[in-house]
């Protein structure tokens, strides 16, 4: 089951046309992941364990675009890549319309900038029910 986690879009989201501004989906894409993966577990991993996330590789295929008022929800669906490694999957979507497909790779870093094993914390959440 993904992980759903819902969006408002507001009027500073938005581009001149009234369309949500491409960039801004790598931003609710981050969000989503992060409330995913638990934002006190994120941070406790960095603080007392010095293990962090980075984005490896993003790829967007862009479909529709939101606008102003909408409510969209990010579908996430993760897996381990590797043991450093791994994928998001994630789609907004309006209702049942896709508005954009995403896949978002990340490994886990040590405070060095060093491949680091991905904790099982973040192994938990990405297998966890939503």
């Amino acid at each position: 089951m993904p992980h759903e986690h819902p969006v408002q879009i507001y009027y500073e989201d938005t581009d001149h046309s009234g369309v949500v501004y491409h960039a801004n989906y790598l931003k609710y894409f981050e969000r989503a992941r992060e409330h995913m993966l638990g934002t006190a577990e994120l941070r406790r991993l960095w603080e007392e364990d010095g293990i962090g996330f980075v984005v490896y590789k993003a790829q967007l295929a862009y479909k529709k675009g939101a606008v102003f008022g909408d409510t969209i929800v990010i579908s996430t669906h993760a897996e381990e890549s590797s043991p450093y490694r791994a994928t998001f999957h994630q789609r907004a979507l309006r209702g049942e319309e896709l508005l954009v497909d995403g896949k978002v790779e990340l490994v886990c870093v040590d405070r060095e900038g060093q491949l680091a094993e991905l904790p099982p914390s973040a192994r938990r959440a990405m297998t966890a029910p939503a």
